[in-house]
């Protein structure tokens, strides 16, 4: 069955502009706070909008959120509506596409999961790619997929290198005269939102991994599936 929310599934085209931004944080005007400034971001008066349970399950699980962030955009791109943050959060968690590990801490996203809950829940089309290089990232674009690239956090700030790549998720939604047009769900200005990057540039940032989103099918998905490959992690943080 199409998702709840909609009636019927508009065809998206290959071009997927434009794509409405949407921040893994409740309050777009504090992550430049809360990821240069130390505050808090459980202290969000907007917390409730993502559909959290409490403002303290809010805070604890926000910084793990870029994930759900860009399924929420491919959802809305392609139905006009999709469920809260929170909601997509519970129903990847039930596929264990996130884990909360004994000390605390979450591994996740956790990419094979995440697949087998958009594509049973969804009937989104997505495939993991543990090893994408530049080029195959440009192919992917501009045969009119969506992907979730793995980067590092400081992509919202090109103009300097990045410690580490990866550990964050971006969504791609195009390839244009050698530069990529995505989504940040932790861009902290309007730029950084929705920037647009040269490829090279943005291979300084990205870890050579990530899930592509198939917008312009729906599958209905096996009624049982197994795994004997070892999930791939992208822990996101921010």
């Amino acid at each position: 069955m199409p998702p709840p929310c909609c009636t019927e599934t508009p065809a998206p085209g290959l071009v997927h502009d434009p794509v409405e931004p949407v921040t893994q944080y409740a309050s777009a005007d504090l992550i430049g706070p809360i990821a240069y400034d130390g505050h808090d971001p459980a202290h969000d008066p907007a917390w409730q909008s993502t559909g959290a349970p409490s403002q303290n399950i809010y805070g604890r699980w926000c910084r793990h959120m870029c994930g759900m962030a860009c399924l929420r955009m491919a959802l809305l791109h392609r139905d006009g509506c999709a469920p809260g943050l929170f909601e997509l959060l519970a129903g990847a968690r039930h596929f264990g596409a996130y884990v909360r590990q004994d000390d605390g801490t979450v591994k996740g996203l956790i990419y094979r999961p995440f697949v087998e809950f958009v594509e049973d829940t969804y009937r989104l089309p997505a495939t993991v790619h543990p090893e994408l290089d530049l080029g195959g990232l440009a192919a992917l674009l501009d045969e009119g997929y969506m992907v979730m690239a793995s980067v590092s956090k400081e992509i919202r700030r090109p103009e300097h290198d990045p410690e580490r790549r990866g550990g964050h998720l971006v969504l791609a939604i195009g390839h244009t005269e050698g530069q990529v047009v995505f989504r940040n769900p932790s861009g902290h200005t309007p730029q950084a939102l929705a920037p647009v990057m040269s490829l090279d540039r943005f291979g300084d940032f990205f870890a050579g991994r990530g899930v592509s989103l198939d917008l312009r099918r729906t599958v209905r998905p096996p009624a049982a599936r197994t795994s004997a490959v070892r999930p791939v992690a992208s822990q996101s943080i921010t």
